[in-house]
């Protein structure tokens, strides 16, 4: 068979254009990846990933639906944060904490607890996946926790990372360090335990702050 008979294989160059594919793809997601880990979501555009990926802005529309996508890709979150917290904020604010303890006990006994493990632990190892936890919480979590907290914008957010320090203490010591007795306590009892300092810190007053 000659030269130019193996050249019109079928197959042969559609071969190389899917590598091609795949490798403008990466390229892309690296790209982006490092740009969200250093100006975060909102200071990040497509028209700039394009730029610094060396590719035309069409090309991240072709293989992506929107910057949301394309974030959610990068971190690799093992779950859906939107999901794991739906309804939660339309529970009043005074009345959330329970909400927000069961939702989170409610992901991590499921069947995601093993790649939720895996993550937290590959994150804390790197700073790059850190800075892009910290857009994900924040975007995402902690504006569905404070929904409708009244308060200066300053010390609604303080309230949201202080909910989440417990919420992520919880969640560390029990399902990745694993310390007993808490590890094995019902769900039922670490949601009386926890919940009402998760409430104190969404609406109960807080020594020194907005007095």
């Amino acid at each position: 068979m000659s030269g130019t008979q193996e050249a019109r294989r079928p197959g042969s160059g559609r071969r190389g254009r899917r590598e091609g594919a795949t490798e403008s793809r990466e390229n892309i997601l690296a790209t982006a990846r490092r740009l969200f880990a250093e100006r975060g979501f909102d200071g990040t555009s497509l028209r700039q990933i394009a730029r610094e990926a060396s590719v035309d802005p069409a090309m991240i529309h072709h293989f992506f639906k929107g910057k949301d996508e394309l974030f959610a890709l990068c971190v690799a979150l093992p779950a859906d944060p939107a999901e794991m917290l739906e309804g939660v904020d339309q529970y009043d604010p005074e009345h959330r904490a329970e909400a927000i303890v069961r939702a989170a006990l409610r992901l991590w006994e499921s069947p995601a607890q093993h790649s939720l493990v895996a993550f937290i632990r590959g994150t804390i190892g790197s700073r790059a996946r850190t800075l892009l936890l910290r857009e994900v919480v924040t975007r995402t979590i902690i504006s569905r926790i404070t929904a409708g907290v009244p308060g200066p914008p300053e010390e609604v957010a303080l309230r949201g990372n202080l909910v989440a320090t417990q919420m992520v203490g919880l969640l560390l010591v029990r399902y990745v360090v694993k310390l007993e007795p808490l590890s094995s306590a019902s769900a039922e009892e670490v949601v009386r335990l926890v919940a009402p300092n998760v409430q104190r810190y969404l609406t109960g007053e807080l020594d020194g702050v907005g007095g």
